[in-house]
């Protein structure tokens, strides 16, 4: 019984350690390669190299901050494309509400950092300290020399796994041979040493003492999951019909009255959140398999049916009991709640890859200086000045025409260039200050403000973007 238990008027129980026991089985192996694929990426990925050119980082995945820039592959996304780094979260959440709608929370039990972490925490934890039993037994163990040594043991590898995961975060963030040679010398940016530094205390404390306690009171997930799951979810549930009644004795008088469960205890055994899965649907369940491997093993083992546990839906729940054979996986997870949710998400990844596609790979912003407003020079033209930021988001420099439509009125130059003509570096902005005159006796120099439109040329490319904007003339005063 637990704290809680003892006392309702608590609200928060005391951890209860949980000493999950070794299993083998479908489910388990498919966590095992997920694990393997998912850390492999993580602390591989930032040491992939991308040629980039002469004037950036040849990372194939790097979060530029400083430079407001993020790379990925053949992908780069500048500060005016933030859009595409929301539309990715957009699909990430619309994801997680489809496959959670669909398969349950197939994402806590397989993708999650949390049970990432905690599988190989406790994969760790067994490989030193031994199997369920073993640990339980040290657990409640006096300390000596044997626990003293186990636990240091134990310990100071799961710091060296928490400090590769804050190591391998920040390498994300600059370029990582670079940043590691900085590191190891100790010549590396305060924000490096201190980033690695939490996220090191934090892996630890939530992957090796906190575990279960994260998933059931600190995400918000099982929580929020109620709203995309109803009773054609497919999840994990305990086939209560088949199982009852539950009895050790399978050879007593009496025996045939049981149900297959023989109450082995197995499945809660093995289970990493603590929790027995024949008491029904709970917050704490993170759909992660373990549970139906342990206990298939037992119904191979008693001559019985795979499946007491396993993945279904509640809506064949009375359809079984009828002796009726449930529906088509297929039924279960295309309804409209999950036509929907591929609708949306597909909706947003192709107009994602439109626009990624589309895209032009220069641009200009023009703000006009307001300081003066405008000047008269000694024949009476009227002048204007604007700010023109050019970007060039090609991989090798590139020379730029600025123009100015209507070009039969206004005449353009550009500060330190000749003929409009300004050159970009690679990759990079460039702010040029432009002056566009209109003659004394014309339109726009009379008038209060005139539309016109700044052009810029890329005379490698023959690309083309533009800027409207407005020409201030004598009755702007």
């Amino acid at each position: 019984m637990s704290s809680t238990d003892q006392n309702p008027d608590r609200l928060y129980s005391a951890r209860e350690p949980i000493f999950p026991r070794r299993v083998s089985g479908k489910f388990r192996s498919l966590k095992w390669w997920l694990l393997a694929i998912c850390l492999g990426l993580y602390y591989l990925l930032p040491w992939v190299r991308w040629d980039r050119g002469p004037n950036l980082p040849d990372q194939a995945v790097l979060l530029d901050l400083a430079n407001r820039r993020f790379f990925f592959f053949w992908i780069e996304i500048w500060p005016h494309e933030f859009y595409f780094v929301a539309g990715l979260l957009i699909m990430a959440g619309l994801g997680l509400f489809l496959f959670t709608s669909a398969l349950g929370r197939v994402w806590c039990g397989y993708f999650c950092p949390q049970t990432v972490w905690t599988d190989l925490f406790i994969l760790t934890e067994r490989w030193i300290e031994g199997d369920r039993n073993k640990r339980v037994k040290l657990w409640n163990a006096k300390w000596d020399f044997r626990k003293v040594r186990l636990r240091m043991t134990k310990w100071t590898l799961w710091l060296a796994i928490s400090i590769a995961t804050g190591g391998a975060w920040v390498f994300y963030f600059a370029d990582a041979p670079t940043l590691f040679w900085n590191l190891i010398t100790l010549q590396a940016h305060p924000v490096a040493y201190s980033t690695i530094l939490v996220l090191t205390l934090t892996t630890l404390i939530l992957g090796g003492f906190m575990r279960e306690q994260v998933c059931i009171y600190m995400c918000p997930w099982p929580r929020i999951q109620a709203a995309m799951m109803d009773e054609d979810t497919i999840t994990i549930g305990y086939r209560e019909w088949r199982g009852e009644p539950r009895g050790k004795h399978r050879k007593a008088e009496g025996a045939e009255l049981l149900g297959d469960c023989i109450d082995c205890n197995a499945c809660v055994n093995v289970c990493p959140m603590g929790i027995d899965i024949r008491d029904g649907q709970q917050l704490a369940c993170i759909t992660c398999g373990l549970c139906i491997d342990a206990c298939d093993e037992v119904m191979d083992k008693i001559g019985k049916p795979r499946g007491l546990v396993d993945y279904m839906a509640l809506s064949d729940e009375a359809r079984e009991r009828a002796g009726a054979a449930p529906k088509s996986i297929w039924k279960h997870v295309f309804r409209i709640r999950t036509v929907l949710y591929t609708t949306l998400w597909t909706a947003v990844g192709v107009g994602l890859i439109v626009a990624l596609f589309v895209r032009a790979e220069i641009d200009m912003t023009v703000s006009p200086v307001r300081n003066p407003i405008f000047v008269t020079l000694s024949d009476g033209s009227i002048r204007n000045a604007y700010e023109v930021r050019v970007r060039n988001m090609h991989a090798n420099d590139r020379w730029f025409e600025i123009s100015v439509t209507p070009n039969d009125v206004f005449q353009l130059e550009v500060e330190g260039g000749q003929n409009g003509m300004v050159q970009v570096p690679a990759d990079a902005t460039k702010l040029v200050r432009v002056y566009v005159i209109a003659p004394p006796n014309s339109a726009p120099a009379q008038s209060q403000s005139s539309e016109m439109r700044l052009w810029l040329h890329d005379i490698e490319g023959d690309e083309r973007s533009y800027n409207d904007t407005v020409f201030n003339g004598k009755a702007a005063r």
